[in-house]
């Protein structure tokens, strides 16, 4: 590894990070784990996607390579079913037989790259680099997210609905009214409702509240 590489890894990449490698084609495996172990990289390969979730810790962080035509499962139905299970591993597709549709589709399911083989070394670390800055950022968000849920959830049905109610504009009289309850008991919810959720304004707020809207509607 030399310099250049070396502060790349550093600056880069987390030591919590690994490199899955899924490829049915051993001579495959064996070569892009070879270049990813000598830049630095922390790396585990599987012969399917099979053995790949069997062997996952949902986790576990970093990205994944991903090939696409294998015999059991295609990448993209792979990839459909990390999505469908909450997965936050950012993808690079790998193929010896790029097809259009088949890179839409990767890309919409929020592949990072499609590369066709074989990849380039630099363009290979390149892009494994960029994923690996996607998962920290993809965690990053699920964090915060996480937080605000949580927070969401601690607050009492009242809080709630009053917090769902100020965030469409409503004074603290229309909601009042709407719930058939004082404007000073309105208050006072919603003083509590903004302590919990750690709201440091209006605007705020609205974001949070839209984020558990999103959250709600997925389930």
């Amino acid at each position: 590894m030399n310099h250049a590489e070396m502060i790349l890894r550093q600056t880069d990449m987390n030591e919590d990070q690994t490199v899955f490698i899924v490829d049915d084609d051993r001579a495959m495996r064996e070569s892009l784990t070879l270049i990813l172990e000598l830049a630095g990289y922390r790396v585990r390969s599987f012969a399917s996607p099979k053995d790949f979730l069997d062997g996952l810790s949902f986790l576990e962080h970093g990205c994944l390579l991903l090939d696409q035509r294998m015999p059991e499962m295609t990448g993209v139905d792979l990839q459909n079913l990390l999505l469908e299970q909450g997965c936050l591993l950012p993808i690079i597709f790998l193929s010896a037989f790029g097809d259009v549709p088949t890179t839409v589709r990767a890309i919409r399911g929020g592949a990072i790259d499609f590369l066709e083989k074989p990849a380039s070394r630099e363009t290979l670390l390149q892009r494994v680099n960029l994923a690996l800055k996607e998962d920290r950022k993809r965690r990053a968000e699920a964090a915060t997210e996480g937080e605000i849920l949580q927070r969401f959830h601690q607050l009492t049905p009242r809080e709630q609905e009053v917090m769902s109610l100020t965030t469409q504009g409503l004074t603290n009289k229309d909601i009042a009214r709407d719930l058939g309850i004082s404007p000073r008991t309105v208050e006072n919810h919603r003083s509590r409702m903004m302590l919990k959720m750690c709201a440091g304004s209006f605007a705020e707020l609205c974001r949070m509240s839209a984020l558990c809207d999103a959250a709600s509607a997925k389930r």
